[in-house]
């Protein structure tokens, strides 16, 4: 098993959530993060005075899932998530030792 983490843009949740859904993946975690990658974070200005904003808020999504669906859902992550511009996102995966489903005591796959 993998654990999939994606840090997104906010504006691109629904469409990547939809499209995990018609791939099959229907458990995942969702939570506001704020971060910064290669970009460094974003300078504007107010009443004629430049400030940096050097966390940006992004979207982060977790997802367990079995090894034969990883690239499905990466891909599908990818296709859904992308702009073409820096700040898309990354995604990071580690593997899983053993799941529980606390309802009915399943573990490994079964609980996935």
């Amino acid at each position: 098993m993998k654990e999939i983490v994606a840090i997104i843009r906010p504006e691109k949740l629904e469409e990547v959530k939809n499209a995990l859904e018609e791939a099959g993946c229907h458990g995942m975690t969702v939570t506001e993060v704020r971060g910064r990658g290669r970009q460094l974070g974003v300078t504007e200005s107010y009443r004629g005075r430049d400030y940096r904003i050097d966390l940006l808020p992004k979207t982060k999504i977790e997802i367990v899932v079995n090894d034969e669906e990883v690239d499905r859902v990466i891909e599908t992550i990818v296709k859904n998530a992308q702009t073409g511009d820096i700040g898309d996102g990354k995604i990071f995966i580690s593997r899983v030792e053993d799941v529980v489903r606390i309802r009915t005591g399943e573990s490994g796959k079964k609980a996935v």
